[in-house]
């Protein structure tokens, strides 16, 4: 009897997680900072160029981030 091959299964990349994560070439997951949607008065200039850059995601997050994104 001959063995049926099976499919390999298609991983669905999470949108959300595509939306607001990058991966680097080297696999490393970066993010945006929080804390720049409202009372902007208060914060300092400094302080607002700061947050407009990525920063790494930490190792204890980055595996679950991972998984929602299989193909990055």
């Amino acid at each position: 009897m001959a063995k049926k091959k099976v499919k390999a299964y298609k991983r669905k990349t999470h949108r959300g997680a595509a939306k607001r994560f990058k991966v680097t070439a080297g696999g490393k997951i970066l993010r945006g900072h929080s804390g720049k949607r409202h009372l902007m008065g208060t914060k300092k200039p400094s302080r607002m160029r700061r947050l407009r850059k990525m920063t790494l995601v930490h190792d204890t997050d980055a595996a679950n981030i991972k998984h929602l994104l299989p193909y990055a």
